[in-house]
């Protein structure tokens, strides 16, 4: 397995955002996670990334116990996030963004796979122009993307990255992950409320609801699952 999660909890003071939550990724597998508004999608994410220490359980990726160890060091045994909201770093270039993340995950330079990068993300075009003013936004996505994909993980964490893009923008969007799922051999962890594109990407969903994970499986047992339509709908199901 390469990520691992055991009983994880994270509170903040009396709140408890994420409740004893476990379960695994394993090498190449496009995971979805989904759940209403407040379920603890973002905090859980940010548990794993090292944005949030949790307060109970052990999480281990690629056999290191992730307790303690900083944001960079995470990035450097594997793990990739890319945010909601595109992150450019101001007066670098497009490439200069990729190299500078490159720095951040591995410690070295690797020109060809920042060209490869440009190449996947089709901002080869735009390589040496400002990244914070001269991109549109769905070419923001990519290149947050492109920074996650520079640090050489094992494992992408995408953060509702399709978020403000119309329906034939998702559908590029999604080709162009697959795409580096397949060239980069990553596993894919994604937050995401489009539950149509969840359904037609994701090989297992885990749907989290008031912090705590109340089903894993296909999507075609978890969107079945009369408890899953629950925490969408507030009501009964037939």
């Amino acid at each position: 397995m390469l990520l691992t999660l055991d009983h994880v909890t994270v509170a903040f003071g009396g709140l408890v955002a994420v409740s004893d939550v476990s379960f695994s990724v394993s090498e190449h597998e496009v995971l979805g996670l989904v759940g209403p508004n407040g379920a603890g999608k973002t905090t859980l994410f940010n548990a794993i990334s090292g944005l949030a220490r949790p307060s109970k359980g052990k999480m281990t990726f690629c056999g290191h116990d992730l307790t303690g160890i900083p944001i960079h060091k995470r990035a450097r045994i594997g793990i990739g996030r890319a945010f909601q909201v595109p992150q450019p770093m101001h007066e670098l270039t497009v490439r200069e963004n990729l190299i500078v993340a490159q720095h951040f995950g591995t410690g070295h330079s690797n020109p060809g796979k920042i060209d490869e990068i440009l190449d996947l993300t089709r901002l080869g075009h735009k390589a040496n122009r400002d990244a914070a003013s001269s991109l549109a936004l769905t070419e923001q996505k990519a290149l947050e993307v492109g920074k996650a994909l520079a640090t050489n993980p094992r494992m992408l964490m995408l953060d509702e990255v399709l978020a403000g893009l119309e329906t034939n923008g998702k559908r590029a969007f999604m080709q162009t992950l697959d795409d580096a799922r397949q060239r980069f051999g990553v596993a894919l962890l994604m937050v995401e409320h489009d539950i149509e594109t969840i359904s037609n990407t994701c090989q297992r969903v885990l749907v989290l609801n008031f912090g705590k994970l109340i089903a894993d499986g296909s999507p075609e047992e978890v969107f079945r699952n009369p408890e899953v339509i629950r925490s969408y709908t507030g009501g009964e199901t037939a």
